[in-house]
């Protein structure tokens, strides 16, 4: 058992009783590092039901092969995945409508008390907060993203956020992941 696997392990451990836990799985290697301790943990501990959702948006060419990459991954943990395509609404910020869509598409996949796990990082916290800074949030506009909230009929709950990307990284590449390439975070 790694660092990152006791680490994740103490961060669920408020949700082990859920009914179940969903992963949102992009492909990127946030979210294949997180499946990948996940179906390690669900292998040696009693926990909650573990399957996958991955939310297809079809915003860029690229973006066409990554249901298949999330389907095979999940294939290779054993972990069941439903692959959601949604229609992203035209508006000012296609980033922010994106994601109002993938939201949606998983709150409304929740049952009673289900947990949605999201891979967001300390990095993504880091970067969240500037752009608040940067857009002249105020007070409440500079709260850190939570490590869980309501989401639907159940909690999204981020237990990677006090790990940087860098740790991400090296546990992808000890492992032998692969992941998919989201051209829009090089923005």
């Amino acid at each position: 058992m790694t660092a990152l696997d006791i680490r994740l392990r103490a961060a669920l451990q408020p949700w082990r009783t859920a009914p179940a836990w969903r992963i949102a799985f992009s492909g990127g290697l946030d979210s294949s590092v997180l499946l990948h301790l996940l179906a390690g943990l669900v292998r040696r501990e009693a926990l909650p039901p573990l399957a996958a959702i991955h939310v297809h948006h079809g915003l860029q060419p690229a973006a066409e092969a990554w249901p298949e990459h999330c389907a095979r991954s999940c294939a290779q943990l054993d972990i069941p995945l439903e692959i959601v395509a949604v229609q992203v609404a035209p508006g000012a910020s296609l980033e922010q409508a994106a994601r109002q869509a993938r939201y949606a598409a998983f709150a409304a996949r929740l049952g009673e008390g289900e947990v949605l796990l999201g891979a967001q990082h300390r990095d993504d916290q880091a970067e969240t907060l500037l752009f608040r800074l940067l857009r002249g949030a105020g007070v409440r506009g500079l709260a850190a993203m939570p490590v869980a909230r309501p989401l639907g009929r159940g909690t999204l709950v981020r237990p990677l956020l006090d790990v940087p990307r860098t740790e991400l990284l090296a546990y992808a590449e000890a492992h032998g992941l692969s992941w998919v390439e989201d051209p829009s975070n090089a923005d």
